[in-house]
């Protein structure tokens, strides 16, 4: 695919966003790059958006996830076995999406986005136990979670990462902070493993790639200071994730039920 030079420009500056969104929220970013790829970049293909963007979007997750390493907010043990069972789900998910049409069953997701965005606003209030761990007891939840969040990532690209924070906030009941932390794991895991499906049917533009992902790394280092920041503050986090969910929800309905200009 051949883009203009501003094309890639606009390309930087959404992995920026797309970086910094990863930093403060973890897997909420990811919800973010397949429209900036389709209304801001101007990707003409929503399969070849899809591609790009979860190589991107796993490459800006590797960046944060060190960050987040060196200040102690990855319980990878639980983020282990939530990546190990959603790659096969990103496997089985991405591999149905490439077939069949899927903007009725993202309107229909961007209601799930809102129920989300809802009953995280609902308890944003609790702080979580920051000595939380994986073990047999919540096994089966963290395994079937990250098998049912692989299966969402895949297939719809984006969206299905953003339920990687809450998935281990129920799974776990550990704090937020450590939930965006150790949600990188998966959306790198989940990420690249669409990539890979895509890739092998020629649905990958790797110079976007490439540019959506150095605009990423700085976002990435602001978001995930901004986040350190928040964590203090009793249920900030919480409320401008759910936020953003409600807002790309919003639009997505908005595009999806043709009260907008068709794509």
């Amino acid at each position: 695919m051949n883009l203009e030079p501003v094309q890639y420009g606009l390309g930087a500056l959404s992995g920026g966003l797309v970086g910094f969104t990863l930093g403060l929220f973890g897997g909420g970013g990811s919800i973010l790059a397949v429209p900036l790829m389709v209304y801001v970049v101007g990707v003409p293909s929503a399969h070849l958006a899809i591609g790009t963007s979860a190589f991107a979007v796993a490459a800006n997750a590797i960046a944060n996830l060190i960050g987040h390493a060196r200040l102690g907010h990855v319980k990878w043990r639980c983020a282990g076995i939530f990546s190990a069972a959603g790659i096969a789900g990103a496997l089985i998910g991405s591999s149905i999406g490439k077939m069949i049409d899927g903007q009725k069953l993202l309107v229909l997701f961007a209601f799930l986005m809102l129920l989300v965005a809802g009953l995280m606003l609902r308890k944003r209030g609790q702080e979580g136990n920051p000595g939380a761990q994986c073990s047999r007891e919540n096994l089966h939840k963290v395994a079937g979670l990250g098998g049912l969040t692989g299966i969402l990532s895949g297939f719809f690209g984006i969206g299905g990462g953003f339920l990687i924070v809450p998935g281990l906030i129920a799974s776990t009941g550990m704090p937020i902070l450590y939930a965006i932390g150790s949600s990188l794991v998966a959306v790198a895991s989940f990420g690249l493993t669409t990539t890979v499906n895509y890739a092998l049917s020629g649905y990958v533009d790797w110079l976007l790639a490439a540019v959506f992902v150095a605009g990423g790394v700085l976002g990435g280092l602001l978001g995930a200071r901004l986040c350190k920041q928040l964590s203090g503050q009793k249920g900030m986090l919480n409320s401008l994730f759910a936020g953003v969910v409600m807002l790309v929800a919003t639009y997505m309905l908005y595009r999806g039920l043709g009260l907008g200009a068709q794509a």
